[in-house]
């Protein structure tokens, strides 16, 4: 395990990924789309194989050894998760299956019990698809409207217009912390703050973020907040959802059956408490114990020490890029306002042609609309290039990445 220290060794931490040491096309590869998923230290890979080779048994439901081993280290991640996020209590942790599923559950369990015909729905022109349909689908069902707030040229959000639509008193504010295609980091205590006062019910999707920079949910004072794991070195299909306890307690379950249940009977069922209302059926309970290992790897790391190295790999990145002719970036320049993503277009080369050119050369990046597609028509543009940063990235890989970028550029004769 890593001690945390003032900077991130990254020759250290690339050690520490068995997948870093494979080739790609003949090429050493340039893993750049940790957007997408991150890959995963063999310490999360092990949690998965000890959990399974030594104590697999269902939770919460034995007597037996191996289920109060499975239960002890189930809800010992749910505490590393809530200590990671500064949740007040693991109560208030619920682990679904990622950010997509926690959005989900708060649109079906809350909003379909608090959201009435007429009201307002705010959200950012700059949401992913998953923190953007699930309110499309509540308004259509509640006849509620929604109304988004704008971006500036920089790609910031607008907060004139925001602090606009606040005053049509919404019911609901739901934003991203950190934007997937500009890299925009909005501030999320602020918003909150803002929603609060204009009596809206707040929820962040924080998928972006809470891999990359310190989180502090009591700080920021969002009702809910999403994440993911397998974007913060943890297993696919897992991540988890805060929300204040109050706001849990006046839901209805999301799902219904096994370990939601607290008793049955002919006429009627209780529902168990939270967070395990929420937590339906046989959990995900290798890859939560899993996601614990993927806390505990960051926190080591130090979550400063991350966002410092992210930005240091941004600034190396935007120098080399801003070298070669006919190049894009999409999003702001000034890096305190801005995660590890460069979304980007080279002359007019398609995004998937360039992402062809550069797997060629060992490089991962993503290519597409990126599950913006409101974000792209506003942008005029049908999508980008995208190569995003984790703490496995070096200034080498980004050399490779810019030589790939040229013998594209070359290849097009741009």
């Amino acid at each position: 395990m890593l001690e945390s220290t003032r900077t991130v060794d990254v020759e250290r931490v690339k050690n520490d990924f068995p997948i870093l040491n494979r080739k790609v096309n003949g090429k050493r590869l340039v893993y750049l789309d940790n957007a997408a998923t991150t890959q995963k230290p063999k310490v999360v890979i092990d949690a998965l194989v000890d959990y399974y080779s030594r104590y697999n048994a269902n939770v919460h439901r034995g007597v037996h050894q191996l289920s109060i081993e499975a239960t002890e280290a189930y809800e010992n991640s749910r505490k590393k998760v809530a200590k990671f996020i500064n949740s007040p209590t693991p109560q208030e942790i619920v682990f679904t299956r990622g950010t997509t599923e926690s959005i989900n559950l708060v649109k079906f369990a809350w909003g379909s019990k608090f959201v009435k015909e007429g009201d307002v729905i705010v959200l950012t022109l700059m949401e992913h698809h998953s923190n953007m349909v699930p309110w499309q689908l509540l308004a259509k069902e509640k006849g509620a409207r929604i109304e988004y707030a704008p971006i500036t040229a920089e790609g910031k959000l607008d907060l004139g217009e925001f602090e606009r639509l606040l005053a049509l008193s919404p019911a609901l504010v739901a934003f991203t912390h950190c934007s997937n295609v500009l890299g925009t980091i909005n501030d999320a205590e602020k918003l909150s703050s803002m929603a609060k006062r204009a009596g809206a019910v707040t929820v962040v999707d924080a998928a972006q973020s809470t891999p990359h920079m310190p989180l502090d949910v009591q700080k920021m004072g969002c009702d809910f907040l999403a994440f993911s794991g397998h974007k913060m070195l943890g297993p696919t299909g897992i991540g988890a959802l805060y929300g204040r306890k109050e706001m849990l307690d006046s839901m209805g379950p999301f799902q219904s059956g096994g370990d939601m249940i607290k008793e049955v009977h002919l006429d009627g069922a209780r529902w168990n408490d939270v967070p395990y209302k929420f937590e339906a059926g046989t959990s995900n309970i290798a890859d939560a114990i899993a996601l614990g290992a993927a806390v505990e790897y960051l926190t080591a790391l130090g979550m400063e020490n991350v966002r410092r190295h992210e930005v240091e790999l941004l600034r190396y990145a935007f120098e080399k890029m801003s070298r070669i002719p006919n190049v894009k970036i999409y999003g702001p320049m000034d890096l305190e306002s801005r995660g590890g993503v460069i979304s980007f277009n080279l002359a007019d080369i398609h995004p998937h042609d360039m992402a062809s050119i550069l797997d060629g050369e060992g490089v991962a990046i993503r290519s597409g609309h990126h599950c913006a597609q409101p974000l792209m028509e506003h942008l005029d543009i049908p999508g980008t290039s995208r190569a995003s940063f984790y703490v496995y990235n070096s200034t080498e890989d980004i050399d490779v990445f810019i030589g790939a970028l040229l013998k594209a550029k070359s290849v097009f004769c741009v």
